[in-house]
Formats: structure tokens, C-alpha cells, sequence
């Protein structure tokens, strides 16, 4: 195999996807033993690589293996694929579907050729389109053969990145290349004839764009926050910074380096960090780290690629901001050592704020993380105190804590109180510090008297109490103490919730009366407690109050009467298995309820008479028909029910009980439901008469109303006077004329302006479109009331009064012009008539208008027409 790599091939080295061959330094192929082949066909796989450039080059060389005896002792030689051949033959010709001829002139088989990658570099300036390679089929020689691409970059998006000439094979490159946006593009390369019939067999074209260094390392984030605790050593890991180039990383292009640019503050050294060039990570380099001095570093971090080659790499820059985090290598001390003040006048509650203890911490932060590995006070109490009167908070400025009351101090029994108050390292100090871990001072509190509220000593107070005691008992005394015992004050009562409003309170010693009588039953009392709240305030400045609740418990006595449910209740009118449940109920409570007496009263008799009750148990009882059969209706029936008190209390309940026939299940019917509501069989029959003369009557006024719509139509009409139509002016639609009767002299319809040829026109001749001269006819005069005759002979007179009006005028009636008449507006025209040989003239009915248009047509012409 043959191989240029246009560098004179130094150093360039073969291999081979087979152990029973290799390939030497000249590119000659052998087996490295004796093989057995074990079929006809033989592929191997020919590698050829530059150490130097890391390039790899392949290419496919088949052997076919023949029997001795077919060529006479000779083994063929296998076809060999040399990458030289195909890449860099003169004017860059690629010859993938070569055939080859044997000896005897026999062709062989025909085998395609395996391509080698064609590389492109990217941001390539052009012009183009630029040529790539040539690629051509020996089989041009016999026929025209038309070439084409496809694929990715071809006829896929991205469209038209290459082009290949069909007819002489080139193929270009249209545009530049962007190894970023894709690094490599597969085709196919195809041969037809002119009528579209594949000549070769499709061929793979592997293109490789070459990276260029046109990108920058871009870091991932441009601040990076990093921490490192004081004093510690060189070599402790800080954090990474990390940086991406979008080049090639196994090329220059791609590959990063970092360094440190500068350091702010460059105290205690300038270098105080140092980066790993390689991975980016950062670390401390020096000793000497102290929060107390220097808290936070801003460190700028270089990015360049090119292996860092600062002449021909990109660079860029991010910022690594380094906090130094705090240990605990400074005991805390107070500020003085006495502490003096007077509380306030809160100091009598919790939470009360006291002096403030200031603590000289160079390492704030320590005391201040007081949960943490801080410091925290504690406190030394003088004898009958605790821990639980007083306590530290943290106030808005560091280094300080507040003391205040945890639990509240009287005035009347400490006026002041001296307190050690001492400060301490929870964790241990770090090594090496040579100190004491704890400081002491001195607090003396004094307490200022203020006004307290008074306070009631039993809160809440519960009495028992019988209910129903009368207006004005005395119930008890609700009094409240004032706790300043130097302060001479006065303490005032008044109520704060009554809901009843059941209660008064003396305003000066706090006894409580009633001022209504105490009702257990009543709305306002929960599980037999009924609680009210009351005031006591002082004199003082400002003035103070406390509240007081005082509960009634109050005991039942029997004063409510027994209930019977249900009030209503139904029952067959013959003794069966129906029978009425009675529950019987009481407002009070026990030993003043059940079990209770049910009985019926004796007056009427006939109560006992007609029915029975059976107790059931202390609570329930039966009511039921004594007799065989009761008439259907409504009964009251009395019960006495009385209960179990002491004095035992009873009342009468009157059932409303409907008695109805019922079914063979015991149910009422519903004729026994109407009757059982207190109707008999006279008056239900009643009712269902009432009902069918109703709908009878209902039916006849509907026929009459139907017969007298139908008469309406077919008798005599009677008009009323509001309905006459001739008092009525009636607009109707009238029919429209075509063009030809729009156009005509209305003045030959009218009637003349003088009367002189109505004067001397013979008598009995005249025409009907004149008004004639003489008396006009009297119109017979219209009766006030309706004509009570039929309404078509009231038209027909009126038509012939007006047909034999002879002043009527013709516009509304049908015109007859058979008689000329004399005296004539319109003229003669018996010149019609005239039969002459043709001297007259006719064109004059051309200006006589529409109507004698045809006249004019048929006369008008001449001879010739």
C-alpha cells in the first residue's frame, strides 16, 4: 500500500486489524505466518498515523483467495486500497470506482473504494465557491455520466454547503465553514447516465472541518465566591474556578490555562493565593490569614488558551472574591467592669429591658454567634434569686447584650438588686492562644415603683346556687387587691360582660346581687354555668384595671312541666297492630324527670271511653283504640303526664289524633285521609258534584264561544259606528303604469276652462269626462244608526247612485271615448281617415310622444319604407 501525507511521509507507521499480517515501513504487506484462510474473501483494515500530528488514515484492502490449480501455481494478488491514490493524485482526482482488468483480460469484480476524511478548515476567507476534490468514474470514458451529493450540508439543512458540477465531478465548498456550529458532515456521493440509471454504487464522503483558535475561554460564572478560615495553613484549598473553550480540546486551540493576574489587598503578602494552572484550583500559599485585619480578598483569575501562550492565546478574566471566615482566637472582655442603672418603669413585667453589657471582642463575630462557637454570658445571683429573673438578648450593635427581666421583680420585694454578671467561651480557644477564656463585671439594678393593676386573688370564682332565686339575693363578695402597698389608691368595680344581664356589683366593696331571677333553662347557661366578668380599677397615675370572672353553677329544681311529642298523630278507624308512640319530655334535668305517670283524663268519659294508654317504660308510652271501630276524622285526645319532682309537676297535652279507613298493610287510604281531616261522606259527594257542574259548565262556555265565532262569519253584519268604513279613509296599493302610460297630457282629462261648447252641444249628445250643466242628484242621506239592512245592498245603492251621477267626475270610473264630440281641446283628427295617393306628411307624429310611436313607425317612414 502507497501512502502520501504531502510532509514526505516521516515517521508515518502502518498497522492492521489482523495479527496474521503487517505491514512494513514501505508499505509492503505480508503474513506474518502461515494462515489458513478459511474463506474466499479476505478484508483487512490498513491503518496509517503520524506520530507528530496524531493524524490516522484507514483504508480497506481485500483479498480473494483462489485454488493453485485455476492459475497455473500462482496466487493473485490481492486488490490493495492506497489512500494516496484517492486523495492526493494529480489535480486532486478521486478514482472510487476504478475497474480492474487480469491477465487473461477477464474483468473482475467490481469493489468500492473507502474514502478517506477530507478536511476543511474553518473561517476560511474564500473566494468561493472553493474547490475541495475532484470525483470521477473511469466509466467516463465510454458514456456521460452525471454526478451529485446528498446529505447533511447537501440537500438537507443546512442546504447547499456543498455543491459538486455534475458533469466534470468537482466539489466545492460554498461558504465558510464553523467547526463550532458542526465539526464534521457525511455524504454520499452518486454516478448516473444520462437517463438517470446508477452507473456506480453510492460512495460515503467523511468531511472534517479543522478547528481554528477563534474562541475564547469563557468562565462559567464571572464572580466566584469562595471562603478560608484564619491562620490557616499554605496549601489549604480555597475553591475552583472554571473556565470552557469552544476550540478543539485535543488541539492548542482548546486547551486552558489559568493564573492569577492580582490580588486586593496585598496585605500581609501580595501572594497570597496561588491557582493550579491546569484544573483551576485555587489555594492558599502563605501563612498569616486574619480576619481581624483583612476580611475578604478580591482576586482576579486569568483564562488563556494556546496552553496559556499569552503571544498567540485568548484570554479572559474572572473575579474570585475570598472571605476570610472567622475562629475563636480572642476571649471576650467587658468594657468596664461596674455597671450602674435604674429599670425602668416596665421593669415589673417580663421581657423588660436592663443595662446593656458591652463586651471589647476584637473578634465580633465570635460574641456575636452567640449559638454557634461564640461566646455567651452567664450571670451570678445574689442569694433568693435565680436564673429565671433575669436573661440576655442581642441588640442591634454587635458586641453588646441586653439584659432584661426574664420573670417580673416587685417593687414591695426587691428595690434593687447586684448581680455578677460573667462572659465565656462555649467552644475552646484555638490552639496556641495563651489567654483567659471568661471576664467578669458588676450590674446593680434599681427598681422603680410603678402603678400596678389590682388583681382579683380567686380567678376564676365558682358558686353553686339553687336556680330561680329571687330579684336582689345577695350572691357573694367578688373583691380585687391593689398590690401597691405604698400608694394609698381606691379600687372601683364595675360589671365588664353580663350576658343576661342576671347581676349587679357594688361599685365600692364588690357585692354581687341578682338582678333577675336565674333560669338553669335558659340559652345563655352552659353545662349549668353561667359565667360573668367584671372591673376593678384604681386611682392611680395612670389609672390600672384588672378583670375578674366569676362562674354561678346553678342547681335545677323541678319547675318545668313534662311535654308529650308528637302533637299530631294518625291511626286506624279499627283496633289493629297501629298504635301511637308517645315520648314524653322535660326541661329539667335529673332527679327532676323521668320516670313519668301517663294517664287519660276522666272528663270527657269519652276519652276512657274510646281510647287506652299503655306505658312502655319511664319515658314512652302507647296510645290505641279501646273500641272495635271510631268513625273516620280528627280527635283530641288529652294525656296527664306527670313527672318524677319533688313536688312532682304535671301537665295536660292534647294530641291532635287523625282517625282514617286503612288498607290491608295498615296504611291510611286516601278517601280515609280527606275524611280523617274532618269531612264526611255527604260532603265529599257534595264536593264532587260541585266539581263536575263546574267542568260541565266550563264545557258549555266553550262550545257557545266556538258556535258564536262561526255565526260571526256566516249571519247578517252589523256595523257598529266606530266601525263604518266610510267614516274611515283606507289607503290601498295601487298598481303602477309601465313607461309608455307615464308619459301623457293629464290637461286632455281634466275639464275645460270655458263652457261654451258644453252650451252648444246638442242636446242628449255629451261626453263623459265633462262635469254636465243642470241640477246635480240628491245622495239619499245616511241614517245616524247602522242601515239595518244587509251590507250588500247598502254598496250596491251607493254604486248606482254614483254610476248615475252625471256630476261625478271620470277619474275613478272607466272612460269611453267613442264620440269626438265638438269643441275639442284635442283638435279633429278625422284626417286619419283620409285615403289620399301619399303626398301626406306624417313625420309630425314623431313630436306627438309615446303612445303614437308605432303610428309614427308605420307612417312616418315614406314609401321606401
Amino acid at each position: 500500500v502507497k501512502f502520501n501525507n504531502c510532509a514526505g511521509n516521516k515517521g508515518v507507521r502502518y498497522e492492521t486489524n489482523s495479527l496474521d499480517f503487517k505491514v512494513r515501513a514501505d508499505g509492503t504487506m505480508y503474513a506474518a505466518h502461515q494462515v489458513q484462510m478459511p474463506s474466499k474473501q479476505l478484508i483487512l483494515m490498513v491503518t496509517a498515523w503520524d506520530p507528530q500530528t496524531l493524524g490516522r488514515w484507514e483504508a480497506i484492502v481485500r483479498f480473494l483467495v483462489a485454488e493453485k490449480s485455476q492459475h497455473n501455481g500462482h496466487k493473485p494478488k490481492g486488490r490493495k486500497t492506497m489512500p494516496g491514490e484517492l486523495v492526493q493524485q494529480q489535480s486532486d482526482t478521486l478514482l472510487p470506482w476504478r475497474q480492474h482488468q487480469s491477465a487473461n483480460g477477464l474483468r473482475r469484480q467490481k469493489r468500492d473504494w473507502v474514502i478517506p476524511p477530507i478536511n476543511v478548515p474553518e473561517n476560511s476567507r474564500g473566494p468561493f465557491p472553493q474547490q475541495l476534490v475532484r470525483i470521477r468514474s473511469d466509466k467516463d470514458k465510454e458514456i456521460h455520466i452525471r454526478y451529485s451529493i446528498t446529505g447533511v450540508g447537501a440537500d438537507q439543512p443546512p442546504m447547499e454547503v456543498f455543491s459538486i458540477d455534475p458533469v466534470s465531478g468537482r466539489m466545492y465548498v460554498t461558504r465558510p465553514m464553523d467547526r463550532e456550529e458542526r465539526a464534521s458532515y457525511h455524504l454520499r456521493a452518486h454516478a448516473v447516465d444520462m437517463n438517470g440509471n446508477k452507473v456506480e454504487n453510492p460512495i460515503d464522503l467523511y468531511i472534517y472541518v479543522i478547528d481554528m483558535n477563534d474562541n475564547r475561554p469563557e468562565f462559567i460564572n464571572q464572580v466566584y465566591n469562595g471562603s478560608v478560615d484564619e491562620g490557616s495553613k499554605p496549601g489549604t484549598y480555597v475553591m475552583t474556578v472554571t473556565a470552557n473553550d469552544a476550540d478543539d480540546s485535543t488541539t492548542a486551540n482548546g486547551m486552558v490555562r489559568y493564573r492569577i493576574v492580582t490580588q486586593t489587598p496585598q496585605s500581609p503578602s501580595q501572594n497570597m493565593f496561588t491557582i493550579n494552572s491546569e484544573t483551576g484550583d485555587i489555594v492558599t500559599v502563605a501563612a498569616g490569614l486574619d480576619r481581624e485585619k483583612v476580611q475578604q480578598y478580591i482576586v482576579i483569575v486569568q483564562a488563556t488558551d494556546m496552553e496559556g501562550n499569552l503571544n498567540y492565546g485568548l484570554s479572559n478574566t474572572a473575579t474570585a472574591i475570598i472571605t476570610v471566615t472567622d475562629v475563636n482566637d480572642n476571649p471576650p472582655e467587658f468594657t468596664t467592669s461596674t455597671v450602674r442603672r435604674c429599670s425602668p418603669l416596665c421593669a415589673g413585667f417580663p421581657g423588660c429591658m436592663s443595662p446593656r453589657i458591652q463586651s471589647s471582642l476584637p473578634n465580633g463575630v465570635a460574641w456575636k454567634q452567640k449559638a454557634g462557637r461564640s461566646g455567651t454570658p452567664h450571670t451570678t445571683y445574689p442569694r433568693g434569686l435565680s436564673h429565671s429573673h433575669f436573661g440576655f438578648s442581642q441588640p442591634r450593635r454587635p458586641r453588646e447584650k441586653m439584659q432584661h427581666f426574664a420573670a417580673a421583680v416587685d417593687y414591695e420585694m426587691n428595690r434593687a438588686f447586684m448581680l455578677t454578671v460573667m462572659v465565656s467561651n462555649q467552644a475552646p480557644l484555638a490552639s496556641g492562644i495563651q489567654m483567659s477564656f471568661q471576664s467578669t463585671a458588676g450590674v446593680t439594678i434599681s427598681v422603680t415603683d410603678v402603678n400596678e393593676a389590682p388583681y382579683f386573688p380567686t380567678n376564676h370564682k365558682l358558686i353553686r346556687l339553687e336556680e330561680g332565686v329571687p330579684t336582689g339575693t345577695v350572691l357573694t363578695t367578688f373583691s380585687a387587691v391593689d398590690p401597691d402597698r405604698f400608694m394609698q389608691q381606691a379600687v372601683r368595680y364595675s360589671k365588664l360582660s353580663d350576658p343576661a344581664n342576671w347581676l349587679n356589683i357594688n361599685a365600692t366593696n364588690g357585692q354581687i346581687t341578682t338582678a333577675a331571677v336565674l333560669d338553669r333553662e335558659s340559652d345563655y347557661i352552659k353545662n349549668n354555668v353561667y359565667e360573668a366578668t367584671f372591673l376593678a380599677a384604681d386611682n392611680g397615675i395612670p389609672p390600672a384595671s384588672g378583670t375578674g370572672t366569676l362562674q354561678i353553677y346553678l342547681i335545677d329544681i323541678n319547675d318545668n312541666a313534662p311535654e308529650l311529642l308528637p302533637k299530631e298523630a294518625q291511626i286506624c278507624e279499627k283496633p289493629n297492630l297501629n298504635v301511637i308512640n308517645i315520648t314524653a319530655t322535660d326541661a329539667d334535668i335529673d332527679p327532676n324527670v323521668g320516670p313519668f305517670v301517663f294517664e287519660l283524663p276522666s272528663v270527657p268519659s269519652a276519652v276512657r271511653k274510646n281510647w287506652t294508654i299503655t306505658r312502655l317504660n319511664g319515658d314512652y308510652a302507647q296510645l290505641s283504640l279501646r273500641i272495635m271501630y271510631l268513625e273516620a276524622g280528627v280527635y283530641d285526645v288529652p294525656i296527664i303526664v306527670t313527672d318524677s319532682g319533688n313536688p312532682p309537676l304535671y301537665n295536660t297535652s292534647v294530641i291532635k289524633v287523625k282517625v282514617c279507613p286503612c288498607d290491608e298493610n295498615g296504611d291510611c287510604t286516601t278517601i280515609g285521609a280527606v275524611a280523617a281531616a274532618g269531612l264526611g261522606t255527604g260532603a265529599i259527594i257534595a264536593i264532587l258534584i260541585c266539581i263536575i257542574i263546574l267542568l260541565t259548565m266550563v264545557l258549555l262556555f266553550v262550545v257557545w264561544m266556538k258556535r258564536r265565532e262561526k255565526e260571526r262569519h256566516t249571519k247578517q253584519l252589523l256595523i257598529d259606528p266606530e266601525d263604518d268604513v266610510r267614516d274611515n279613509i283606507l289607503k290601498y296599493d295601487e298598481e303602477g303604469g309601465g313607461e309608455e302610460d307615464q308619459d301623457y297630457d293629464l290637461s286632455q282629462l281634466q275639464q275645460p276652462e270655458t263652457m261654451d261648447h258644453v252650451l252648444n252641444k246638442t242636446p242628449g249628445v255629451r261626453r263623459v269626462d265633462e262635469r254636465p250643466i243642470g241640477a246635480e242628484p240628491q245622495y239619499p242621506i245616511r241614517p245616524v244608526i247602522p242601515h239595518p239592512g244587509d251590507i250588500g245592498d247598502f254598496i250596491n245603492e251607493g254604486l248606482r247612485a254614483a254610476d248615475n251621477d252625471p256630476t261625478a267626475p271620470p277619474y275613478d270610473s272607466l272612460l269611453v271615448f267613442d264620440y269626438e264630440g265638438s269643441g275639442s281641446t284635442a283638435g279633429s283628427v278625422s284626417s286619419l281617415n283620409s285615403s289620399s295617393s301619399g303626398d301626406q306628411d306624417y313625420d309630425y307624429l314623431n313630436d306627438w310622444g309615446p303612445r303614437f310611436k308605432k303610428l309614427a313607425d308605420m307612417y312616418g317612414g315614406g314609401e321606401e319604407d
